[in-house]
């Protein structure tokens, strides 16, 4: 079957992309350090330096009261040995799901080094006075959007979402100090948190940490690719 724009098959179009065309990043699991926080940051150090784009960018899924699944693209704010962290209006769709159900996967995914981590685990939310540092630390304008309260709602025009946005922002440049109560750091307490590298010949290397709680040793397994 073929496509209006001339692609022809879109299953043969796709096999017929290239991936994994390198040169591609060296993993040896055995030097790999006994946590994976500190694996994590040398990965995410090289991938800076490389001068990969968004390299603290990660895709964030979250399930529904349908146990359906969510994901999105959000920017990594920190990482040490209590989890990762990300942030979100409590009154978003993603807000909403974690005060439900609160665990949450992570993806980063850095291409032209071939690598992908993954994190999995219950999700905190961190006290207000650290939400409040966070949201004080994003720009005005990204303030002003979060003061607003209405992600993911439906918008009858760029007219009413410009309109809104701009009396927002007017109310952060009188009141540099607002903040939102709804505005919530989120950390993913790791229960499992694999490094993969990848592989021309598709034979990649995994290498998973797992533990059963915070306070036990990590464990290290390879994986089967």
């Amino acid at each position: 079957m073929g496509t209006a724009d001339g692609r022809g098959d879109v299953r043969e179009w796709l096999r017929g992309l290239e991936v994994f065309a390198g040169p591609l990043a060296a993993f040896d699991p055995d030097l790999a350090p006994a946590e994976p926080v500190a694996l994590f940051l040398e990965w995410l150090t090289e991938a800076v330096e490389a001068g990969l784009p968004d390299p603290h960018a990660m895709t964030v899924s979250t399930t529904d009261e349908h146990g359906d699944p969510w994901a999105r693209v959000l920017i990594l704010k920190n990482v040490d040995e209590g989890g990762w962290q990300f942030a979100a209006h409590a009154d978003s769709p993603k807000g909403r799901q974690l005060a439900a159900r609160p665990s949450a996967a992570l993806t980063f995914y850095w291409p032209a080094l071939g690598r992908q981590v993954r994190v999995r685990g219950p999700v905190v939310a961190e006290s207000a006075e650290r939400g409040a540092a966070d949201f004080l630390a994003r720009s005005t304008t990204a303030r002003a959007e979060a003061l607003l309260g209405r992600q993911s709602r439906h918008l009858d025009g760029l007219a009413e979402r410009d309109r809104a946005i701009g009396e927002s922002l007017a109310r952060v440049e009188q009141d540099p100090g607002l903040v939102t109560d709804a505005w919530t750091l989120h950390t993913v307490v790791p229960g499992a948190v694999e490094f993969w590298q990848a592989d021309k010949a598709r034979v990649h290397t995994r290498l998973s940490y797992e533990r059963l709680t915070p306070d036990t040793p990590w464990e290290r397994h390879l994986l089967w690719p």
